[in-house]
């Protein structure tokens, strides 16, 4: 259950994923209810991205459990929880550079939600419908390689939009983005939102996620040590010391 009462779409408990010795993620909890969006944020190093694998399958957790939509999805494998309704996109953004970029937003569209039910043909219409959502329709046809960083970041979204998720995993999406493109970015999230998309948002643009998230969990050195509003945790003095700075908390109290 989340803090609100409401059944969690997705919940974590005690995840905690090792390499040896190492904890890179360490007894995390939280909860995310459908239609919500939350911020994942913290250091580098502090375990955002090793979560997402876990909690996607490819890694597989060294204790605790994550349940997506009454699922306990802990070692299945990662094509069996796309199908669940579960995405993600991934930091840096790898195309299959061999195909268009119509292809590899079909091959999303064969490997989520929908694709056991899809021919080859229905996951082309579907990368179609997509790439028209994401403004990319004018370069369907062209190798994928030849895009530009924001246009690979938006044929990543696309891949992971075309799996027709519940739930949307973001790894960063903004990294290499700058002024209008990052506006145009924050509007592309809100219009995926709009269509009854869950979003977990991890992201180091401060602006993203103090105007995009509800809430926000925050990592440090692969434990939780905060989980609230964006209000609250720009203020909240463990993540001040850990990752904000006093310079940005300061500002933000200033423009409050």
């Amino acid at each position: 259950m989340t803090s609100s009462g409401v059944s969690a779409l997705l919940s974590v408990r005690g995840l905690t994923r090792r390499f040896g010795a190492l904890y890179a993620v360490r007894e995390v909890s939280f909860d995310l209810a459908e239609g919500e969006i939350l911020g994942l944020i913290g250091p580098n190093g502090a375990g955002k991205t090793t979560l997402l694998n876990v909690i996607t399958g490819a890694l597989r957790p060294s204790g605790g459990t994550a349940t997506f939509a009454g699922t306990v999805v802990n070692g299945l494998r990662p094509h069996r929880i796309a199908r669940l309704g579960l995405a993600r996109t991934f930091q840096v953004a790898r195309p299959f550079t061999n195909l268009t970029v119509r292809e590899n937003v079909g091959v999303g569209a064969m490997f989520g939600a929908g694709g056991a039910r899809r021919s080859a043909a229905d996951a082309l219409r579907k990368a179609d419908e997509v790439l028209e959502f994401v403004a990319l329709e004018r370069r369907r046809d062209e190798p994928a390689d030849s895009l530009t960083v924001v246009g690979r970041k938006r044929l990543e979204l696309a891949r992971a939009l075309a799996m027709e998720p519940r739930v949307l995993l973001l790894d960063e999406v903004m990294a290499g983005l700058r002024g209008t493109e990052v506006d145009d970015a924050i509007a592309l999230l809100r219009a995926i939102h709009q269509r009854g998309i869950t979003l977990v948002v991890v992201e180091h643009v401060m602006k993203v996620i103090v105007g995009v998230c509800q809430r926000v969990v925050v990592l440090d050195y692969g434990r939780k040590i905060a989980d609230g509003t964006p209000a609250e945790i720009t203020v909240d003095p463990a993540v001040v010391e850990a990752y904000l700075g006093r310079k940005y908390a300061q500002a933000q109290t200033h423009a409050n």
